[in-house]
């Protein structure tokens, strides 16, 4: 009798602690897993936190940026972004300009030398033109038909057509104004480059037409391309001037 009790003693004994080292094993278990978790809630609290502060940083570095910018170069951002490309690194909230700008809007190379006034006034007035130049237009292409086209983007002011200056006939260019700054913009992007009489014509940013500019400069009275133009072109009067007058 006291043999089998002291086996039962022996046996609960054992029983007690491998049941104490189960629960600590699992006490263990949960405590490291409860670490885990914590440890990883709060890399992503500090994730959070450090996204926020690059958040506030740059857009208080841009505000600065802005404040410093003059207007016009805040706006061109062109020798910027040229700038920035070569030497590798963005400057004057770079980022943002090439974000925030219209391939198809924007000012091209070209400067009229006829312009009276500065470099800088040209520049203001071509930002805020609602004028276009049209080139390579057909001599054959009639203001109705120029209306009916760059009237799609918005309403037109008036069409002034490009004359030769001798006989006063049209010479393939004409000058389309608007009564809004955006129907100009939406002619840029979604006319410039379309056909009109089989050809493609080339819309840009005018500076605003003046008494005078709708003569042709070349000296024959027509444009200039139409002077030395080699090749023949039904469209605008066949060979270029020096061809004709070489062949006469």
């Amino acid at each position: 009798m006291a043999l089998a009790v002291r086996r039962a003693a022996a046996r609960m004994g054992r029983d007690s602690a491998s049941f104490s080292m189960r629960c600590g094993l699992l006490s263990s278990a949960s405590s490291t897993r409860r670490s885990t978790i914590l440890r990883a809630a709060l890399a992503r609290v500090a994730a959070t936190r450090a996204f926020s502060r690059e958040l506030l940083n740059g857009r208080d570095q841009f505000s600065r940026e802005r404040r410093r910018v003059p207007p016009l170069a805040a706006e061109s951002g062109a020798p910027c972004r040229a700038a920035a490309v070569r030497g590798g690194s963005m400057c004057s909230g770079g980022t943002l300009s090439i974000l925030r700008s219209d391939s198809y809007v924007d000012l091209s190379q070209y400067r009229d030398q006829h312009f009276r006034g500065t470099r800088y006034d040209q520049e203001r007035l071509l930002r805020k033109s609602c004028t276009l130049y049209v080139g390579n237009l057909s001599f054959y292409t009639t203001e109705e038909q120029i209306h009916e086209l760059f009237g799609k983007s918005g309403d037109i002011k008036k069409i002034i057509m490009g004359l030769d200056k001798v006989k006063k006939t049209a010479c393939g260019f004409c000058f389309v104004e608007y009564y809004a700054r955006g129907d100009a913009e939406n002619a840029m992007r979604y006319i410039n480059g379309t056909r009109l009489d089989d050809r493609i014509i080339r819309t840009d940013w005018d500076a605003g037409f003046k008494e005078g500019r709708q003569y042709g400069r070349g000296r024959s009275g027509g444009q200039v391309r139409d002077e030395y133009r080699q090749d023949y072109d039904a469209g605008r009067g066949g060979y270029g001037k020096t061809v004709q007058c070489q062949r006469a």
